[in-house]
């Protein structure tokens, strides 16, 4: 794209002109859409009193409920305890491919040890607290150059002396500094930081600052002056403002025209006594003329001084500012905070409240009426202990001593279910309401379910804070570690993710459940260690690491050593090998048992055929051919059947069934000899 003549003589367009101008549009319309509500939370939940926040007009007392300054409290608590109560907030992956990972654990414990140096939990506390109130938590990411010290000893005169001293140290770390929301403006189209225009951090900061950045040259050295006095700006908008030594800085991060931008680079570059019509632009053949915008780093002071104006310097190129919504809204930047949930509640608990004050006036303080007629002239009738009031008459017809009633017994209760109705509406449980409060019921049944409920809404809010603050402000600042300290921290490529573990509330759910659980298992379970040690993680007791570290100890201690473990599998060895012996003696009496019953089976089938062979044996014998013989034969034939049914019904006593079914004896034809077989001679 060809700009034509676009250059520092022929236009009266200056990048800090371009750039105040889209922060004063932005500004209007921040203050015409959010500034008063925003200004009515910070005063509720501050318990300060303002006239505009009465709800009548007669009201006189100036009250204010605690009741939502106590649920900012408690939902901001337990997501800091949520996220620092383990100490380790954040993890660091590596690629699967890498086997290593004494990388990752050097880089999480020096990511740990620096932002412990700089104050994060300070900062991010205070990112939450204004979350809460206001419905975003907004933080900018700052580099600073600082010289750590460390005391050290050094040998002088060949080694016979030790000097005493310290080791200094320059290093860049990097800082989260809060940003209120009147301090901060934002494309009103954007619904998040990268989808914006720009953004801009637009605040009162003291002058020695600025003048410290110029003496550094990270600001041109130009006089800025003094700012004009600007009571939207201030931190507290209900308090005097100090008008004296400080500067109106205007720090914008985002897209600039780029032919801006160098006019911009060319004018920082300017000194003091230069003048900017010395200014001569020449093209640069490596930029990129097709894109219009170009991600930039803009600072103006008081308005209308360019102090700054560079290409974003980091190498992947992010603007440097973090924020999150306590609660979406969809299609907004600006989020749904504590106050804003609980809002309707409190107006109408502060109405109560002041209300029952105000009759409670009427009601314990005595009034007088009077007769005008008998009072003397020129007297003051006002009542107080010990004061004397002149009548002209008997004072009992003069005086009258009344009051407008008493107060209503039932605003007590109102009172206590508006007090409800705004734990209701912003999730947050103290722990003198959990029994009453929270399900109107007191049983263990009836708590349970509803910190369950509250569990979950807590966990929305700890989700939108890791995802949209927590994590991008790690890998932010890993990456300008990288960048400017690349000795202290090696440029890869990690994966962040978060540890947090659970509030305190679902802390102590959690381990009520796993106590009920632990009460239904015997102690030689193999999982009532693993969820002994679970109770006591979950506990917020000072030597829990060390209970921990006990009971692994105990369960490393229970188990055998190797040597225990090979006398083991030698007895379970020989337990084994004499199990087999007997195994196979029992089996070898089996099987000759079962040759005996077939021996015994065998004897039994041939019995029959010997008691044949005999009986045919007995009838054979002597015998001659004849009429005589063959009469004897019959009979001695008769005899033998006779005896051979005997031993048959010998043989079948009760005691011996036989094992299978006796096949007939066969009947062997045999050829007697001398008896003929047709019965004849």
């Amino acid at each position: 794209m060809d700009y034509g003549d676009n250059d520092v003589l022929s236009t009266d367009e200056h990048l800090e002109n371009w750039v105040m101008a889209k922060c004063d549009s932005w500004r209007d319309h921040y203050e015409s859409n959010y500034s008063e509500k925003f200004e009515e939370f910070y005063r509720l939940w501050r318990g300060i009193w303002a006239s505009e926040d009465s709800m009548r007009k007669s009201e006189r007392s100036r009250i204010i409920s605690p009741a939502t300054q106590q649920a900012v409290e408690s939902s901001v608590a337990e997501i800091e305890e949520a996220t620092f109560g383990r100490g380790k907030y954040f993890d660091i992956t590596d690629d699967m491919a890498d086997p290593e990972n004494l990388d990752i654990v050097y880089l999480r414990q020096k990511l740990h040890e620096d932002f412990e140096k700089v104050g994060l939990r300070k900062s991010v506390g205070e990112c939450l607290i204004n979350s809460a109130v206001f419905g975003t938590g907004i933080g900018e990411i700052i580099l600073e150059d600082v010289k750590e010290m460390a005391p050290a000893t050094q040998p002088v005169m060949g080694g016979e002396l030790q000097a005493v001293g310290v080791n200094i140290t320059d290093r860049t770390v990097t800082k989260l500094r809060p940003v209120m929301p009147q301090n901060f403006l934002i494309d009103p189209v954007a619904t998040s930081i990268e989808d914006a225009l720009g953004v801009a951090v637009d605040e009162f900061v003291p002058r020695h600052q600025v003048q410290q950045l110029q003496e550094q040259g990270v600001y041109r050295d130009i006089y800025v002056g003094q700012a004009a006095s600007d009571y939207d700006l201030e931190p507290d908008q209900d308090l005097t403002s100090f008008d004296e030594d400080k500067v109106r800085l205007t720090k914008y991060y985002g897209l600039v025209p780029r032919y801006l931008l160098k006019i911009g680079e060319q004018e920082a570059m300017l000194g003091e006594d230069e003048d900017i019509a010395d200014i001569e632009l020449e093209g640069d053949e490596e930029d990129n003329e097709d894109e219009y915008f170009v991600e930039a780093i803009v600072v103006v002071a008081n308005g209308s001084i360019l102090l700054k104006a560079e290409e974003n310097p980091y190498m992947m190129q992010d603007r440097p500012i973090v924020a999150f919504p306590w609660d979406v809204v969809p299609s907004k930047f600006w989020g749904r905070g504590v106050c804003e949930k609980g809002y309707n509640s409190q107006k109408a608990l502060d109405t109560e409240l002041r209300a029952r004050i105000d009759a409670l006036a009427l009601t314990v303080h005595p009034m007088m009426g009077m007769d005008a007629t008998r009072l003397p002239r020129g007297s003051r009738p006002e009542v107080r202990p010990g004061k004397i009031l002149l009548t002209n008459g008997d004072p009992r017809t003069a005086l009258f001593p009344f009051n407008f009633g008493q107060v209503n017994q039932i605003t007590f209760a109102q009172a206590a279910e508006l007090q409800k109705m705004v734990q209701t509406a912003t999730g947050a449980i103290d722990s003198a309401g959990i029994a009453g409060s929270i399900n109107g019921d007191s049983t263990a049944a009836g708590i349970s379910m509803s910190l369950g409920a509250i569990i979950k809404r807590h966990k929305r809010t700890l989700i939108n804070f890791q995802q949209s603050f927590l994590i991008p402000f790690v890998q932010k600042a890993a990456y300008r570690y990288m960048q400017f300290d690349p000795e202290n921290y090696p440029v890869k490529d990690y994966k962040f993710n978060t540890t947090s573990t659970l509030g305190i509330i679902a802390r102590e759910y959690e381990v009520t459940q796993l106590v009920q659980l632990l009460q239904t298992m015997p102690q030689e379970s193999p999982v009532y260690n693993t969820l002994l040690q679970s109770i006591i993680d979950n506990m917020n007791l000072s030597n829990r690491e060390e209970l921990i570290a006990k009971m692994q100890q105990a369960e490393q201690a229970s188990q055998p050593t190797p040597e225990q473990q090979q006398a083991q599998q030698a007895v379970q060895q020989a337990q084994m090998a004499f199990q087999q012996s007997q195994t196979d003696a029992l089996s070898g009496q089996a099987q000759e048992s079962q040759s005996r019953a077939q021996k015994i089976a065998i004897e039994a089938q041939l019995l029959p055929q010997e008691l044949e062979i005999d009986k045919i044996k007995a009838i054979t014998a002597n015998l001659k051919a004849g009429d005589q013989d063959d009469k004897e034969f019959e009979r001695r034939m008769k005899i033998a059947q006779t005896m051979l049914k005997e031993k048959e019904i010998d043989l079948k006593t009760p005691t011996q069934q036989p094992t299978q079914q006796q096949q007939p004896p066969q009947q062997v034809p045999l050829q007697l000899q001398g008896v003929p077989t047709n019965g004849s001679n």
